[in-house]
């Protein structure tokens, strides 16, 4: 399954950049090509359950997602349902001296055929979630 991790350095501050990654409400609007849909059916205290149409490499995934954070320093997505049930994105903001530091760990669990294509579209999740965190960042450094 595909799994990947890499690091980004913004010059934003810590809170403006959690703020941004853990804004799920808001996906659809800033980030319409990545999150074309975005509902919220239930939120309680740091813990929100999402049903999110998430576009990665040529596919889009439906997918039912727990959405539990720690402010300002976590930001995890457990996938509960849909194409990715069992996937997991870990998002870590760490304050450094140019800004924050953000490590993204994804663990993609794909299912049916979407398991077969995931096998030769590795780097198109890669390269498109480095996208949509590179989205956020830009968003948070305005």
């Amino acid at each position: 399954m595909p799994q990947f991790s890499f690091e980004k350095i913004s010059t934003a501050d810590r809170k403006k950049i959690y703020d941004i990654f853990s804004d799920y409400e808001n996906y659809q609007k800033t980030s319409p090509m990545f999150f074309p849909s975005v509902r919220i059916r239930s939120v309680r205290d740091n813990v929100a359950v999402v049903e999110e149409h998430l576009n990665l490499g040529d596919d889009e995934f439906v997918i039912m997602a727990k959405h539990v954070t720690d402010e300002p320093v976590l930001h995890d997505v457990y996938v509960i349902g849909g194409d990715a049930k069992g996937s997991h994105i870990r998002e870590q903001f760490l304050e450094v001296s140019q800004g924050t530091k953000i490590l993204v760990d994804v663990d993609l669990k794909l299912k049916g055929k979407m398991k077969l294509g995931g096998l030769f579209s590795k780097n198109k999740y890669h390269q498109n979630y480095e996208e949509i965190v590179d989205n956020f960042i830009k968003i948070a450094e305005n």
